[in-house]
């Protein structure tokens, strides 16, 4: 039984998302660097899980950190659940949606700026809603 408000099965998950975004998202899989359609992505707005349209990031904390993923220095109070990673022979922090659940990618404290965080996140778990 998933601890997380938004439930739906694995069936809905996949009528739901595309491949790709059903392997990142539900599987903890990642894109390729540089592939992704918010790696260099910079208008105004708000980006938010692409499993149940939960508000994670703002652009104001978004920032080119030249790693080939979305990148911010910041989340939304609340929004966002740390988990220790210890795969691929790694220490890190995992970073799911607080709502479904949904692997959004990693926390590193390497960030440029005065929060010293770089949110790595993969574009296929989140959308994007511009701001007019």
């Amino acid at each position: 039984m998933s601890k997380y408000p938004y439930k739906k099965t694995d069936t809905d998950w996949k009528n739901q998302l595309s491949e790709d975004e059903y392997k990142v998202l539900r599987h903890k899989g990642t894109e390729r660097p540089f592939t992704g359609k918010y790696n260099i992505h910079f208008q105004k707005g708000t980006y938010s899980c692409n499993g149940c349209d939960t508000p994670l990031f703002d652009s104001n904390s978004k920032f080119d950190a030249g790693c080939g993923w979305p990148s911010f220095d910041e989340a939304i109070e609340g929004t966002i659940e740390y988990i220790r990673d210890k795969s691929h022979g790694m220490i890190r922090t995992e970073i799911v949606c607080n709502n479904c659940g949904g692997h959004l990618g990693h926390v590193f404290n390497d960030g440029p700026t005065a929060t010293g965080q770089r949110y790595c996140v993969n574009s296929v778990s989140i959308n994007f809603e511009q701001k007019e």
